[in-house]
């Protein structure tokens, strides 16, 4: 800590007053959450503002106004030295399981909108933080509220659905989930006249009761209404915080400290310390200056405080729009439209309107627009007050502008448009929300009155070089111009020499970027274009408008069988059934890895990674990262008292890269700390020198050309596909490439271990799909036995098989950390550490050679697969094989063959995923049937419908099966869908549809679950009952989200003939069940569901004597009988197949 002296920082957290005598600059919201307060609700997923799993809702007293403000914010974010005088609620504030559930913990856990519910308390509160500004929201404002709050697990629809009973529609069908909506005059078409069955009931939930909230605390009134505030001061290890309270004092510390960022939402500053490893002295942070948000209106326009948020600005904007005529609106209206996409409504709550101009990012949303619109800036320093326009001498570089050191941003004019001037804001990013811009642009156009005329045009675009730039030169060629045709092919020609891109320009996409600022002119062209047609300028007959994407969400309905009516209401099984947990991932009280208390002595783990691709390491000093204050140790290969490797499939992984690194984040060594941010310090000072290796290889290209492959490569066939080519009627060759995909999983890879102090135990926490691999890669990496080492997996936030092979090797290196210092150990990544080091989806380049008839049957193909399995071959072989057994899809071809090859290449070593290469294998298969589709000139359902398995068929791989539920559900499928009559419409809408183009598609899928390995399809269970009745199960599945826990539940709440409210789980341990498989291949619940089953079987029949002697008693009688005769009330279930 700072030997200075600061000032106490007075925060409310969920009502209660929270002091800190010595608030950090460089502490977040969420670490002090998190670490110093134990509410561990508040998860950390990404750090950076993108993923809303940290979102809390902040309060503040606004005493201009006499108000209280409430908004969501993530806590990753939020400087905690920022919050002096607020009140921050956090999601266990709202309600407990202990207490009373919130209606909205309450409704998305009764909507099974929680799965692996490591983004819930996110969710939770941004919606609950938009009720208590809006009781009745609307569909738009729910969406917009959780557009913020990633979720990984459930495909939002449950999440929607039970937020959407807070919905002012609520009671309107479509609000509901009902295809017919009674707003269209369309009826209830439920030919069977019997209500569909439910997945939850909304009359039972609790009521909505603004009233029964936390009240803003009266402290922190008083606090803000203080005539005389004072300058607040705080002192960290590295950073000192200044918070004046006037424009003036600003003024002065600006001047004394030019270089010193100022502060106010923290979403540019923020992300630059914590990921770049920027160190700033002084931080100011002018959020108490009051002249900083002041609203003026004029006759010519708008001052905006530059300290308004993002949000504030929108609601401003809103509420301006209607007090005056459409034609002043233009530029009011563009920005609308613009604010609706820029970052999640937790980032524009906090961004503030003058630091999204100062930070001058390249791909800016606003400041093409502003700069469009002919806005300006008053900035104020110690040289005087003066105006500064923002044009394109406004922003000279990278992250700069014309502004000097000292300036502060005080206010933003934004003019009122005029009559025959047009402004448009435009973007185009890889997705609608949350997302930076590829290419953004600000266009505004002045015509001549009642004249098609250009006379005054102004166009910016962001993304096209190292700023905002402006297409001067475009603009000199088109004004003084007719707005038509030939103009516009005049400026394309302009723009496309003037927004020249070098091919190596950051960001890539170079000739994508350089299309977009085309296709973004055109769309204004057209726009400007219908605008002048509607006000009479123009008589040309003109194509259809171009009209926005739809925002609202299409209507749907789940369907799912009634159990039979004989079935006894006690049993579970085939019952909607709320997730065991989902109440407690709601209220935040689940207990994920990562929130597992301190242990006293414990220390953290930071991985130091590889920055080259294919080097030798030529030096590896770690004096200068243990000289850091807090630094305990650095562990190397050299610290490995047992295997130095993990073997995999004839292959060697080294836990740490000791003489050459074949990737770039492969570990080198291990840095252990006292605290995170020590030994993320730490890891920053090691220091690698490295001599680079010739040909890294990267593509599959590269691979192929230099013959770089894990073996086996594996080939299948089926018939005589030579032979078969010959008397075929077409011959088409093809390919397609299917990129990588991160598993994203929410909760990073985490674990903890803990050496008992004895004998050489070790307990290892950790979040993975398959306890025993941890156990026994630990088990050999410390030279102990497996008996030694316990692991525990309570819950994982998410996994999708990205939790197996990389977390076992993660887990060996903490625990050579854990034996080499005694102490417990804990090791949980950050977003860009996960994404570093951790492998994905496989990149797949498929090639293939077909031979079809004219009448659509397929007789032959020939398919070659190549996936990029990087540096380790980890499950790639297995994948390729995966690949090849599923080449058939649902399809009897004659005559089939496969070659499949995982290539060995210099990147992080790709792993198993969510489908385990079949969505490879079978994007490849069906691009082949489009193809014979497109060359017959067929339809490609009708090509896909004649060449289906039918009868009693048998795979390539020699698999007897019957395919009369692939044939049922197809049919079902095209009949439920009235699949020809939309294919019609589709074709119909294309034809009379210039600029939006519709398509529809109906595949099948034939997908093979468990695994190809048997010995890997087993499972255990061990069930205690004891005397008063309850039941203790434990098993071999892992919970991440499926449900796993509930369905073990289930089985032996049926089995046993007990309510589920006897039955409890309560983690995976490899004390309990030993032995264990991944929890995987689809195939976990059918596993340990059988293994649970046959245990509950055997204490069920071991109580039946007792049963039949007392046939009324209880559940509870006959278990204390059994006690009592000396019968075992626990039992082990097996099952393999």
């Amino acid at each position: 800590m700072s030997g200075k002296q600061g000032d106490a920082l007075c925060l409310f957290i969920n009502g209660k007053r929270v002091t800190e005598d010595h608030a950090d600059p460089e502490t977040m919201l969420l670490p002090f959450l998190r670490d110093k307060l134990r509410l561990t609700g508040t998860k950390s997923g990404c750090g950076g503002g993108g993923c809303g799993a940290c979102t809390v809702m902040v309060s503040r007293y606004q005493p201009a106004s006499k108000t209280i403000a409430h908004y969501s914010a993530n806590a990753c974010l939020l400087p905690l030295c920022q919050l002096h005088g607020a009140a921050i609620t956090t999601v266990e504030g709202i309600g407990s399981s202990k207490t009373r559930l919130h209606p909205v913990q309450e409704r998305i856990a009764k909507a099974h909108g929680s799965q692996c519910g490591f983004c819930t308390p996110g969710m939770v509160m941004s919606m609950y933080a938009l009720l208590r500004n809006k009781p009745q929201p609307t569909m738009e404002d729910i969406t917009q509220a959780l557009a913020g709050n990633l979720c990984r697990c459930t495909g939002y629809r449950p999440i929607v659905d039970g937020c959407r009973t807070f919905c002012q529609e609520a009671n309107c069908c479509q609000a509901n989930g009902a295809a017919n909506c009674c707003l269209n005059g369309d009826e209830d078409t439920n030919e069977s006249g019997h209500e569909n069955p439910r997945l939850f009931d909304q009359e039972k939930f609790l009521p909505l009761d603004p009233t029964q909230e936390l009240i803003f605390p009266p402290e922190l009134i008083l606090m803000a209404e203080a005539s005389n505030p004072q300058t607040l001061t705080f002192h960290g290890e590295r950073m000192t915080w200044v918070s004046p309270t006037s424009l003036e004092e600003l003024v002065q510390l600006k001047t004394k400290h030019p270089k010193a960022p100022l502060v106010m939402g923290n979403t540019n500053i923020g992300p630059d310390i914590k990921f770049k490893g920027v160190l700033h002295p002084l931080i100011i942070s002018p959020i108490r200056v009051k002249e900083l948000f002041e609203v003026s209106q004029g006759p010519d326009g708008v001052w905006v405080g530059a300290g308004c948020s993002l949000s504030e600005l929108h609601s401003l904007l809103e509420k301006m729009v209607p007090q005056h005529p459409e034609e002043k609106t233009e530029l009011l209206r563009a920005l609308i439209q613009q604010l609706g996409y820029l970052g999640s409504q937790q980032i524009r709550n906090v961004a503030s309107l003058g630091g999204n101009i100062a930070s001058a990012y390249p791909n800016s949303d606003l400041n093409p627009v502003l700069a469009a619109g002919n806005c300006r800036v008053r900035v104020v320093s110690g040289g005087g007050r003066r105006e500064v326009p923002l044009n394109q001498e406004f922003f000279v570089g990278f992250g700069k502008t014309i502004l000097r050191p000292d300036d502060v941003v005080v206010s933003v004019f934004i003019p009122f448009s005029t009559k025959g001037e047009f402004v448009r804001a435009l973007r185009q990013a890889p997705r609608k929300e949350v997302s930076f811009a590829t290419v953004t642009a600000g266009m505004r156009v002045r015509f001549s009155e009642g004249s098609r005329t250009v006379q005054e045009v102004s166009l910016y675009f962001g993304g096209m070089g190292p700023t905002t730039v402006s297409a001067a030169k475009t603009c000199q060629a088109v004004t003084g111009r007719p707005w038509n045709e030939e103009t516009l092919n005049q400026a394309y020609d302009v723009l496309l020499g003037e927004l020249a891109l070098p091919l190596s320009a950051p960001g890539g996409k170079v000739q994508f970027r350089r299309s977009l600022t085309l296709s973004l002119l055109f769309k204004f062209y057209l726009d400007v274009l219908q605008k002048l047609r509607e006000t009479n300028v123009i008589k040309d007959e003109l194509p259809e408008k171009l009209q926005p994407l739809p925002r609202e969400i299409q209507p749907s309905l789940q369907e799912f069988q009634h159990v039979p009516k004989d079935q006894d209401d006690q049993d579970p099984v085939g019952r909607p059934m709320m997730h065991r947990s989902a109440v407690s991932q709601a209220t935040g009280e689940a207990v994920y890895c990562d929130d597992l208390p301190q242990t006293d002595g414990e220390l953290f783990m930071v991985l130091v990674t590889s920055s080259q691709a294919h080097a030798k390491i030529t030096g590896l000093d770690v004096s200068e990262a243990l000289r850091l204050p807090g630094v305990v140790d650095v562990i190397t290969a050299n610290d490995i008292p047992g295997k130095r490797t993990r073997a995999m499939f004839g292959y060697e992984q080294e836990l740490f890269a000791e003489d050459e690194v074949v990737c770039v984040g492969q570990t080198v060594c291990a840095v252990l700390a006292d605290t995170k941010a020590h030994a993320k310090r730490g890891a920053y000072a090691v220091k690698i020198t490295y001599e680079d290796l010739p040909d890294p290889i990267f593509t599959i290209e590269d691979a192929i050309e230099k013959s770089s492959y894990f073996e086996p490569r594996r080939v299948v066939a089926k018939g005589d596909v030579t032979e078969a080519f010959k008397s075929v009627d077409r011959v088409y060759e093809g390919q397609i490439r299917m990129g990588g995909q991160e598993h994203f999983y929410m909760e990073t890879q985490s674990m903890l271990v803990v050496p008992v102090g004895e004998e050489t135990e070790f307990k290892v926490y950790v979040s993975t799909q398959w306890p025993t691999l941890a156990q026994e890669a630990v088990a050999e990496t410390l030279d102990i036995q497996s008996n030694r080492v316990t692991c525990h997996v309570k819950r994982l936030g998410g996994a999708f098989g990205g939790k197996v092979i990389m977390t076992s090797v993660l887990a060996s290196i903490t625990a050579v950390a854990a034996w080499k210092t005694n102490r417990a150990v804990r090791c949980v990544l950050e977003r860009g550490e996960d994404m570093l080091i951790t492998g994905g989806r496989h990149p797949v380049l498929g090639k293939y050679k077909v031979g079809f008839m004219n009448d659509g049957r397929i007789v032959a193909v020939d398919y070659h697969y190549f996936a990029n399995g990087g540096c380790f071959v980890d499950e790639s072989v297995l994948i390729s094989e995966k690949i090849l057994l599923h080449l058939d899809n649902a399809y009897n071809i004659p005559n089939l063959r496969g070659h499949s090859a995982a290539c060995r290449t210099n990147l992080p070593s790709n792993t198993a995923f969510r489908g385990f290469g079949v969505p490879q294998s079978l994007l490849v298969v069906e691009n082949m049937v489009n193809d014979v589709a497109m060359a017959l000139g067929r339809p490609a359902d009708q090509v896909r419908e004649i060449n289906m398995y039918k009868g009693p068929s048998v795979t390539h791989y020699k698999f007897e099966f019957s395919p009369e539920n692939l044939r049922r559900c197809w049919e079902q499928c095209k009949l439920k869908s009235d699949y020809d009559a939309r294919r019609k419409a589709v074709a119909q809408f294309n034809q009379q549809s210039r600029w939006k183009k519709r398509g529809v598609a109906i595949i099948p899928i034939k997908y093979g679950i468990a695994f190809a390995e048997s010995f890997l399809n087993q499972a255990g269970a061990l069930v205690h009952i004891y005397k008063d009745g309850s039941v203790l199960v434990a098993h071999g599945g892992t919970e991440m989200g499926q449900g796993i826990h509930t369905k073990m539940q289930q089985v032996a709440s049926r089995e046993l003939h007990i309510p589920t409210s006897k039955v409890f789980i309560s983690e995976t341990s490899t004390s309990s069940v030993p032995n264990t498989c991944p929890s995987a291949a689809s195939f976990g619940t059918d596993a340990n569901g059988m293994a649970v089953k046959e245990a509950c079987e055997i204490l069920y029949s071991r109580l039946e004597p007792i049963r039949r002697k007392d046939p009324g008693g209880s559940w509870e009688t006959w278990v204390r009988e059994a006690h009592l005769q000396k019968i075992s009330l626990s039992a082990t279930g097996f099952f393999s197949r």
